[in-house]
């Protein structure tokens, strides 16, 4: 960002810094009167229960080289402005390669996508481990499973946020956003970067702009060319079986909406003993979430059954235990989470075609999505003219400057109870002498 703010005067970057020195010394105001306010849960990773993420992946590609004849896999890289990232993309397909064959029902399941939530990682693996046959599922009837997933295509993202989960393992247990300190989930395109009063700007940081992030980017040119029937975006920390949408209170209109709904009624009722709750995540969960990655997939890439699934939290956990709150630390509730989710998916895609018909029929992908290119709007078709409408760092300048001039109101604040408090201790004399 200070490459940006270059052109600035010298003047107004003295009062940026001055800004921050006050914001700086307010912190330590706060440190000092309340050290838990700040502190990071200091309950280590459970390595008992929890891969590392550099483990994880690897017994990951084993399986996949294990299983060629089901299992492909590829990592596809990203920078921008210096910041690297990788995500990896196993895809299970019987006869072990895609073909590109469009007749098939193509699933495509993000994990990891918030760096503290471990358990979605876990399940993922489980996940494919089972697709592999090397796990089962104790109620599933071999026979009618492969016939399923002979009709499948699926891909599965094990780690989008690598970055943020290597952050998580050095310590910061709460830290859910990228190596740079976005919020994934907040990087997408629709209703992108508008801010609830309860807005926490730690938590959900958006981005310089929407697909201002390798991962979303990434993840963007995967869900287009994957083209896919039905996206699950895998969390923690409450259980829920979530639909569109998440920046409004309402959940879609027609057909869709009913089938989304239906086939989440059974997946409660199989597997979450109808103790997961069921609706639109923004009005579930008690706030909106603006430029979430579930609503662009059904708005803009007209995903059919686009979904958020919440697969486990710890109600009672304090809030200063993110670990705990996320992610389950003993064996039986770790081995329950997983099997009873790994048997939701299962469930998924067995189902999911079948309520959308054996004619898998998508609608075009929106041509607004044309308009974003490596995280920068480039061009508006309003008016039929073509013009840039998003320069880069003009979001954190306009922020700058209201916090210069809150700054300069401060000072004149100060200055004025100042001279104030100086006039009334001076000593009266009286007009006429004793």
């Amino acid at each position: 960002m200070g490459r940006r703010l270059l052109y600035l005067s010298s003047s107004v970057s003295i009062s940026f810094y001055f800004f921050a020195f006050l914001q700086h010394a307010a912190l330590l105001v706060v440190v000092n009167g309340n050290n838990n306010l700040i502190s990071p849960s200091s309950i280590p990773v459970n390595r008992d229960l929890y891969h590392s993420s550099g483990d994880l992946m690897e017994q990951i590609k084993a399986l996949v080289d294990r299983h060629p004849d089901k299992l492909t896999m590829e990592t596809i890289k990203s920078r921008n402005k210096g910041y690297k990232a990788d995500i990896s993309v196993v895809t299970y397909c019987q006869g072990g390669r895609e073909n590109d064959d469009r007749s098939k029902f193509r699933i495509l399941l993000s994990f990891g996508q918030h760096g503290r939530e471990l358990i979605t990682s876990e399940l993922a693996f489980r996940i494919l481990s089972i697709l592999s046959e090397e796990q089962f599922l104790a109620s599933a009837n071999p026979a009618s499973l492969n016939s399923t997933l002979d009709k499948l295509i699926i891909k599965v993202v094990p780690m989008e946020n690598l970055n943020g989960r290597k952050l998580v393992e050095a310590g910061d247990l709460c830290e859910r956003r990228n190596g740079r300190g976005v919020d994934l989930n907040r990087n997408w395109s629709v209703d992108w970067g508008k801010k609830e009063k309860d807005y926490d700007p730690y938590e959900e940081n958006p981005g310089s702009a929407p697909f201002s992030e390798p991962e979303t980017q990434m993840m963007r040119r995967l869900a287009l060319s994957f083209d896919p029937h039905v996206w699950v975006n895998v969390h923690s920390g409450m259980e829920a079986l979530f639909m569109p949408y998440d920046h409004k209170n309402t959940t879609p209109d027609g057909l869709s909406s009913y089938q989304m709904k239906l086939l989440l009624e059974e997946v409660n009722h199989l597997h979450c003993q109808k103790r997961c709750m069921i609706g639109s995540g923004g009005g579930s969960v008690g706030y909106l979430a603006h430029g979430t990655a579930t609503d662009y997939m059904y708005d803009i890439v007209k995903v059919p059954m686009a979904f958020t699934f919440e697969i486990y939290g710890d109600g009672g956990a304090s809030s200063k235990d993110c670990f705990k709150m996320f992610n389950p630390t003993d064996l039986n509730t770790f081995n329950r989470v997983l099997n009873d989710w790994a048997a939701a998916f299962f469930t998924i895609f067995k189902l999911g075609p079948q309520h959308l018909g054996e004619v898998h029929s998508k609608l075009p992908v929106s041509k607004l999505d044309n308009d974003y290119l490596d995280g920068y709007l480039k061009e508006s078709s309003r008016y039929g003219k073509k013009t840039e409408v998003l320069e880069l760092g003009m979001q954190e300048i306009r922020t700058y400057f209201r916090l210069f001039l809150l700054s300069s109101v401060l000072l004149m604040f100060m200055f004025c109870s100042r001279i104030s408090k100086s006039k009334s201790n001076r000593p009266v004399v009286p007009a006429i002498p004793l």
